[in-house]
């Protein structure tokens, strides 16, 4: 359990929602909490450098967003950060400073860290990525098991309880997902790990590990 917590997987200087957390122990604690922090949160952002576009959106005026891109509330685009042609951030999005949300990638709660690139038709779903990690072209997350039944993650051994119906995946801090992999609900991925091209990937990954398929993940030298 110690390799999940968040003080392992992230950096928390590099996002504006370190307050959040910082307050939990875990990743999936978080997830439910994305929006109403956004909506505090989004309160106290300074008007000389965030304009309010919307009911409960956010965008900072140093932000790159193309006119064909949608975002629904609530949602804090962030400095610097490029949301691209037919992005589709639904709600309880946080998009950090320098990120990029590409062409037809969807984002529903999640927390993106700066430096985040999600560039090419990606969907990423209760979801939180850490600071630059990378979703290659195609790469997803499934936030929904088959059976509906609450996520668990595997790790060590042992079976964890999230108590959550719909969890994506956790990305650490400098993490690498390949094009065309598929993230199940619960994954979490350690720190600078990177995942093959075309990768189901389900449990814990430990941190500066190379995932090649299941059962073959090694340490990175």
């Amino acid at each position: 359990m110690e390799s999940l917590k968040n003080v392992n997987l992230f950096d928390t200087s590099k996002t504006m929602a370190a307050s959040l957390i910082d307050s939990k122990e875990y990743p999936w604690q978080v997830l439910p909490e994305i929006g109403k922090f956004i909506l505090e949160l989004g309160a106290t952002l300074p008007e000389e450098e965030y304009d309010k576009v919307a009911d409960n959106v956010w965008i900072a005026k140093s932000a790159e967003v193309f006119p064909s891109a949608y975002i629904n509330g609530p949602a804090i685009i962030g400095k610097n950060a490029t949301v691209r042609h037919c992005a589709f951030i639904r709600g309880n999005a946080i998009v950090g400073e320098g990120a990029v949300v590409g062409n037809s990638t969807e984002l529903k709660n999640v927390i993106l860290f700066d430096g985040v690139q999600v560039p090419h038709y990606n969907y990423v779903g209760d979801s939180i990525l850490g600071h630059k990690s990378h979703m290659g072209a195609g790469s997803i997350t499934s936030n929904v098991k088959s059976d509906k039944s609450l996520v668990t993650i595997s790790a060590d051994g042992e079976k964890i309880e999230t108590g959550l119906k719909k969890m994506g995946a956790i990305l650490g801090d400098n993490v690498e997902v390949g094009c065309n992999s598929v993230l199940n609900p619960g994954t979490v991925i350690g720190k600078e790990s990177n995942v093959y091209p075309l990768s189901m990937v389900r449990g814990y990954v430990p941190q500066r590990s190379i995932y090649k398929k299941k059962g073959d993940i090694v340490n990175k030298k």
